[in-house]
């Protein structure tokens, strides 16, 4: 086992990028961060000056070139991750990559076989995973206490919906947001989708609509070990970041409800009253964002293989684009009419 710091070069000054340079460098034993890159330089500079990152870079090529770096993590434009990918399993680098690994599956597969061909340890960026409570859930269901799982249910709706610069070059709603829900139902339930059957509408934003996306959904889903699922969501929530799951199964159920500040509840003559749910998801998945990191450097310290596999990167894309082509064509559609 590897007792000596792990080096991690972060890639991507940006928001995801600020939480897990942060984490690297207050949060997670036994790592250490070894630098910026962003090809705005300033912003590179600006995080690893409050960090005490001892180098920041416009050109991420710097950390890979750099023999002390053992590690990268990918918070950079989904259009640059494969890219990156191959590269950095070419330099030797472990790799952890923010989700989506990319919306083409072409490109995933020649990601996936460089970092197998080149050894190094690869983790995607679920964090929901490793947040306490699904964490819980799943653990419950796979030791049996709900029975055979029969409904999966997720709910997922952000406070407000992102730019619309963004929503232009996200992928549409299925491979940018809905794909951490079809993470969980995977991790939820234990099995794989074999049909996907999805409605959406823009009923938040009708500029949402004319960016060619949807602002709300349904996806139902039918899962090969016999159970069905369904997921909705919404990019505008007004109490805030509603995040919830619910396992039912033929000898119980298991529930997650959402996080809020505190847990009061205020009874009175108008009403019983309580706190509205964390705002937004860097305060709500915090913990699991941190978590997540030392998962991947605990990886590298043993040798041994991430939770969250390249597989567990490509197989939700390949969901978000079964999904994609439902609400498109008005029908069911089968996975493996994907890949």
């Amino acid at each position: 086992m590897r007792t000596s710091a792990v080096n991690i070069g972060i890639i991507g000054a940006g928001r995801i990028g600020k939480v897990h340079a942060e984490s690297v460098a207050t949060r997670v034993p036994g790592a250490r961060l070894a630098g910026v890159a962003d090809i705005d330089l300033a912003a590179a500079r600006s995080l690893a000056s409050q960090l005490n990152a001892p180098r920041a870079t416009a050109d991420y090529r710097e950390l890979l070139a750099d023999a002390s770096v053992d590690a990268v993590a990918i918070c950079s434009a989904t259009d640059t991750h494969a890219q990156i990918i191959c590269e950095g399993a070419a330099a030797g680098k472990h790799i952890f990559c923010e989700k989506p690994i990319d919306y083409d599956l072409g490109r995933i597969a020649r990601a996936l076989e460089a970092v197998d061909k080149a050894g190094v340890r690869f983790q995607v960026g679920f964090n929901r995973r490793f947040d306490p409570g699904f964490a819980k859930a799943r653990e419950l269901v796979a030791a049996g206490k709900v029975g055979a799982v029969h409904v999966v249910r997720i709910t997922s709706r952000d406070p407000a919906p992102p730019p619309l610069e963004y929503v232009r070059v996200s992928g549409g709603i299925f491979l940018d947001m809905t794909i951490h829900d079809f993470d969980m139902v995977r991790f939820l339930s234990g099995s794989e989708a074999e049909e996907v059957y999805t409605m959406g509408a823009t009923l938040v934003d009708p500029e949402i609509g004319r960016a060619g996306d949807v602002d709300t959904c349904i996806v139902a889903m039918r899962l090969r070990n016999g159970a069905l699922a369904t997921i909705d969501n919404s990019r505008k929530a007004v109490y805030g970041y509603d995040q919830r799951v619910e396992v039912f199964g033929s000898a119980g159920m298991v529930v997650v409800a959402n996080r809020t500040p505190e847990n009061h509840v205020h009874f009175a003559a108008d009403g019983v009253h309580s706190a509205t749910p964390l705002y937004f998801f860097l305060e709500r998945y915090l913990d699991a964002y941190v978590a997540e990191m030392r998962e991947f450097v605990r990886c590298i310290q043993t040798g041994s293989t991430p939770q969250v596999t390249g597989r567990d990167g490509l197989v939700p894309v390949i969901m978000g684009l079964a999904a994609t082509k439902s609400l498109r064509e008005g029908r069911p559609v089968k996975l493996e009419e994907i890949g």
